[in-house]
């Protein structure tokens, strides 16, 4: 079976949700051409997620759909073989070394990319039949944090408001999140809210001064780590004022005692506060003025608060905010986790992480008989397994000797990511699970197993805000690639476990996954206000086939009380604890763990950019979406850029404890002093230095477990090469002997970014051994040479198109890129371009459009720029209905707002 689900139709829409961000947008997909598969994308204007809009990534969905680079077929220490044998060598591998040397001596590694479908057979596999819980996801890496936190506070992993919320906020406050980049939607949504209603105040709270500023009212520009101590602060102010709901403590809530104690021990006033901090006292003073006065309040918080050391408390110091308080359940009101991938949430409800067992279930002895009891199972794993960071130290120790990676690349997204490629290395035994084939990862794979991808798979996602939606297929599977649950089956099969994974389709594991969260999940009868488990869809345990492909977006719980779903928990006042309270935690705020050094003097933290997703398989298949951010780079301070003789535009080579890197050095004053800031996103795939996990300290939570990303202590130096250069090319090209290579996909062309530690003898000779490698009687090549100077600029044309064009220098005298890209539209190159290429120049009259600032209409900074002072264009509205730019996502609107304000 291949994907039982699909059925070619004729032309028509297909409801999907995004592959991307947990916010979960809906997606109207159409179908032009299912051989070519091409498909016309746009946002689903019924979904209560989005209501139509997408952001830049989801808009260019369409365009990675491409087969270039697909895993098609299995393949087994570098030989294609069949299913059969790749089912049977995966099985007996994991199951010589369980019978040799235990359960614990196997993992499984897996992803927020993975539907609910595809994460319930593989935790059902792992903790209820191998009797192991070496089964943890990289959704470790941005929500374990928030997740201990909501258990410690409600008893169970509880989201409690909804997106609704943001349109009856008085007050919301963003911190630890880049929202107009991380989240585009919600950040549409808030936008849109203030222009609604004046009265409303954004505060953001991050150390980097992002886009997300662009709508705040207040921006705390925080000193890295010490959020906790602004909120404990916060807590002991509004104790100190009288501004704290006794009767819904009294009623509702136990621990405030210690948590108030705890609060003003260590954060006793303002001042204090903001010298920890790093803010102006007067700054703090209004936040906690404006937190005091306004009753609607939702904090929203994302990696900056949770990748941390303390990431548990810091959540938890949110949350108690709101108890102290009353405002949680209710409208416009409550703390609001922003989950970084598309199903991670999903995975949480089936088990995903190493610490749960099944369905929001922890490991009491209870649960492990129910979970044992519904499974039919004697193996169900009764403790928590290891979590990411400590799977693959014990992976380099040998501890653990079979892995099997899903959907995910640890190589680049883990910490201390040059470990994890030696623990690689080590292993006996790798499986990995992908759509692509070659990605930092795969290439320690013995065994790749080719998954469906985006557009192929069938199932359901869970978003931020508890919100179940169904991911439909749109395209059949190409070759012979197989949905994760399918694949997960056939090796539980061969590893003696049939009977208990007879499915055949993701709809019969949904009805399996939503009975499970139904199990012995009734109220007390002696006690109807004391709960059992939060997580419960019973309504949906026994959908049709037909009811489950027409399931629309729906909010757990689902249950015979809300059969429509729930949009906000907790109304009630009534929690998932023993005594139906929820608890305030006792906070004491601490400091990151990894301090700074005369050798490690800055803090290094990473983080997503606008246009690209994780690791860039998908998004760097699209070419509007590269153009913004074209590499690597790094974001720094300009009293930093003084100290260590750094100009904006050059190299940069980073490193820390644990690795280096070289980035494109981005002069800003939106970085405080003493930080740095590197994306997440490129890999040895795309850049060959460009790895930034390799950097990334290993410090985790001591509750979560959750890596601290954020705070690095690093250095910085100028990176000196021989020459710089770019290439454009036709062709992918393999290049070799230089020590900085970016790889950038155009629209018809692929450019490299080049520089080297050495010159090269004859750069005509390598430019033409490079380029020209399939000669042709009607290849052309024209080229100019200084050798003194040591520049170089060489071209290829083919029946007088562009075919390829080098340029090299001994510095950052580079001719533009945009005026060069454009000419690989053109079926034939004048001689005047011919001439301006070798002169490095645009033609006379032609103005290169610049870097992209709009990815949805690829509009660059300069085609701007013109348009604004000589259209006297003074509004991004009168920008949209010039360009169109800003007109779709909203994502580019913050820099168009700039750019005005710089004409």
């Amino acid at each position: 079976m291949q994907n039982a689900s699909f059925k070619p139709v004729e032309p028509k829409e297909i409801k999907t949700t995004c592959a991307y961000c947990g916010v979960g947008c809906g997606i109207s997909a159409t179908i032009n051409n299912i051989d070519e598969r091409t498909i016309m994308v746009r946002g689903d204007k019924l979904h209560p997620s989005n209501y139509g809009r997408l952001c830049s990534k989801g808009t260019a969905l369409a365009d990675t759909l491409t087969l270039d680079d697909r895993l098609l077929h299995p393949i087994y220490k570098g030989e294609q073989i069949s299913w059969n044998k790749a089912i049977k060598e995966t099985s007996d591998h994991f199951s010589a070394i369980i019978e040799q040397h235990g359960p614990d001596a196997v993992a499984f590694y897996v992803s927020g990319q993975l539907l609910t479908e595809d994460y319930y057979v593989a935790n059902k596999l792992m903790k209820g039949f191998i009797g192991s819980s070496n089964i943890d996801t990289n959704s470790r890496l941005c929500m374990a944090s928030p997740t201990v936190a909501h258990k410690r506070a409600f008893g169970s992993d509880t989201v409690p408001g909804c997106y609704d919320d943001i349109d009856h906020a008085e007050l919301i406050i963003l911190t630890g999140s880049n929202t107009a980049w991380c989240h585009p939607i919600i950040f549409q949504r808030i936008k849109k809210a203030k222009e609604n209603n004046p009265a409303l105040k954004v505060v953001v709270i991050d150390p980097r001064k992002t886009d997300t500023c662009a709508i705040a009212d207040l921006h705390l520009p925080i000193q890295s780590g010490t959020d906790a101590y602004l909120f404990n602060g916060l807590l002991a102010h509004l104790s100190k004022q009288g501004q704290l709901n006794f009767e819904y403590i009294e009623q509702h809530v136990e621990g405030f005692s210690h948590a108030i104690t705890s609060a003003i021990e260590t954060t006793p006033n303002i001042t204090k506060v903001a010298n920890i901090c790093g803010l102006a006292e007067a700054d703090v003073a209004t936040f906690y003025q404006w937190f005091t006065q306004t009753e609607n309040i939702i904090s929203a918080y994302s990696q900056g608060i949770n990748q941390s050391s303390s990431g548990t408390d810091k959540v938890n110091a949110i949350i108690n905010l709101h108890l102290a308080t009353g405002r949680i359940g209710k409208i416009g009101a409550g703390p609001f986790s922003l989950t970084g991938q598309p199903n991670a949430m999903g995975g949480r409800e089936v088990g995903g992480l190493a610490n749960q067992l099944a369905a929001h279930m922890d490991f009491t002895e209870d649960n492990i008989n129910r979970v044992s009891r519904f499974w039919q199972s004697d193996h169900v794993s009764s403790s928590q397994g290891l979590k990411a960071v400590d799977l693959f130290d014990a992976i380099e120790a040998g501890k653990v000797k079979a892995v099997w990676i899903m959907a995910t690349s640890p190589v680049d997204s883990l910490p201390n990511a040059n470990q994890v490629k030696a623990a690689l290395e080590k292993c006996e035994f790798v499986a990995v699970s992908d759509c692509m084939q070659h990605t930092d990862t795969t290439q320690y794979a013995d065994m790749l197993l080719p998954a469906l991808g985006w557009g192929e798979k069938d199932g359901t996602v869970t978003n931020s805000e508890r919100r179940i939606s169904r991911q439909r297929a749109i395209l059949p599977p190409p070759g012979e690639a197989k949905p994760d649950w399918w694949i997960i089956t056939q090796v539980a099969k061969a590893m003696g476990f049939e009977q208990s994974f007879p499915y055949q389709s993701a709809h019969e594991i949904f009805n399996e996954h939503a009975q499970l969260s139904a199990f012995e999940n009734t109220l007390d009868k002696n006690d109807p206000l004391l709960k059992k488990r939060d997580f419960n869809i019973s309504s949906l345990a026994t959908l049709s086939a037909q009811q489950y492909d027409d399931l629309m977006p729906i909010q757990w719980p689902v249950t015979s009380v809300s059969p429509q779903g729930t949009k906000r928990m907790f109304e009630d006042g009534h929690y998932f604890t023993p005594t139906g309270k929820a608890q305030m935690i006792a906070i004491e705020p601490r400091l990151p763990e990894a301090r700074l050094s005369d050798e490690f003097p800055l803090i290094l933290n990473t983080g997503r950019i606008r246009d690209q997703w994780h690791t860039m398989t998908r998004t760097a298949l699209a070419p509007q979406l590269n153009n913004h951010k074209a590499e690597p780079f790094i974001e720094l301070h300009p009293s930093d850029a003084q100290h260590f003789n750094i100009d904006d535009g050059c190299l940069v080579l980073t490193s820390s404890a644990y690795g280096e890197m070289i980035a494109r050095a981005e002069v800003t004053d939106s970085q405080k002093p003493g930080h740095l800031f590197i994306p997440m996103h490129w890999t040895e795939q795309l850049s060959s230095k460009g790895r930034v996990g390799a950097l990334v300290n290993p410090v985790t939570d001591p509750y979560s477990g959750q890596p601290e990303s954020k705070h690095t202590p690093a250095t910085i130096k100028l990176y000196r090469p021989q020459w710089f250069g770019f290439l454009l090319s036709r062709r992918a090209l393999n290049i070799e002997s230089v020590q900085y290579v970016v790889k950038i996909r155009g629209q018809k062309f692929y450019r490299y970014e080049l520089a080297a530690e050495s010159m090269i003898d004859d750069l005509s000779v390598w430019a033409r051994t490079l380029l020209c490698d399939n000669q042709k009687a009607e290849t052309e090549w024209v080229e100019y040479s200084d050798i003194k100077h040591r520049k170089y600029r060489g071209a290829r044309f083919v029946s007088d198109m562009l075919e390829s064009c080098l340029f090299i220098s001994p510095s950052l005298d580079l001719p533009t890129r945009g005026w060069l890209a454009e000419l690989f539209n053109k079926s034939s190159i004048e001689l005047d371009e011919r001439l301006a290429m070798l002169s490095g120049s645009p033609p006379a009259g032609r103005e290169d459009c610049g870097k992209t600032v709009c990815a949805c209409f690829g509009v660059g900074e300069n085609t701007l720029k013109s348009a604004i002072k000589t259209q006297g264009l003074s509004s991004v509205k009168a920008i949209g209905e010039c360009l169109n730019a800003g007109t779709n996502c909203g994502s580019c609107i913050p820099e168009l707002e700039t750019l005005l304000s710089h004409e």
